[in-house]
């Protein structure tokens, strides 16, 4: 089987997270994709998180009964900062017989030279990179461990949804309904900045 790999800090889940991940498990040859909440990015500041269990379930709501879906925590118990190169490593010799392939953003891959060991994940996994808007993907757009996917496009961003709960304005439709519902029910990030 192989597995797409979607890191993120899903802070929170939102529906443009959620196409891109069935689009790569339904037009890719991906067979799952497995949307991994990291529990710190090295590249991103902490302050602004929800905690990791929040999160995750707010992920789990999302994808709801989808069998090609799947939330994953596998970083939680990973040294942090987590860095992908480590957790592929880990993955790997806890799931020996599955195939992991990377998902991400053109704006990821053409800072992959950033990446600790970023040499080791293009010589060892796919790279399924969508497309984003005003991003140039860079020089790596042409290695061959990259496929350019033309995933449907939204302009959403878990800093606007952070934003617009925290100052009580309406989310609705940017989340899936069952994370709207999760949130209208708490204060998740209602008092965060």
């Amino acid at each position: 089987m192989k597995i797409g790999l979607f890191f993120g800090s899903f802070n929170p889940v939102h529906i443009g997270h959620l196409i891109i991940a069935n689009f790569m498990a339904t037009q890719t040859d991906l067979d799952k994709v497995w949307l991994v909440v990291s529990p710190q990015n090295p590249l991103k500041p902490k302050k602004t998180l929800a905690r990791d269990h929040d999160r995750l379930h707010l992920v789990r709501l999302g994808i709801g009964d989808n069998p090609k879906l799947q939330a994953s925590s596998v970083e939680f118990d990973l040294p942090k900062p987590s860095y992908t190169i480590d957790t592929l490593s880990f993955l790997k010799e806890k799931y020996p017989d599955q195939e992991f392939a990377l998902i991400m953003g053109g704006d990821n891959l053409a800072s992959l030279h950033l990446w600790k060991n970023y040499e080791q994940l293009l010589a060892g996994y796919d790279i399924y990179v969508y497309k984003r808007p005003s991003f140039d993907a860079g020089a790596l757009a042409v290695h061959p461990r990259v496929r350019l996917c033309e995933a449907p496009m939204l302009d959403i961003s878990a800093t606007y949804i952070r934003e617009c709960l925290r100052t009580g304005k309406s989310v609705r439709y940017l989340v899936p309904d069952a994370v709207w519902e999760y949130l209208e029910s708490g204060t998740l990030y209602r008092s965060q900045g």
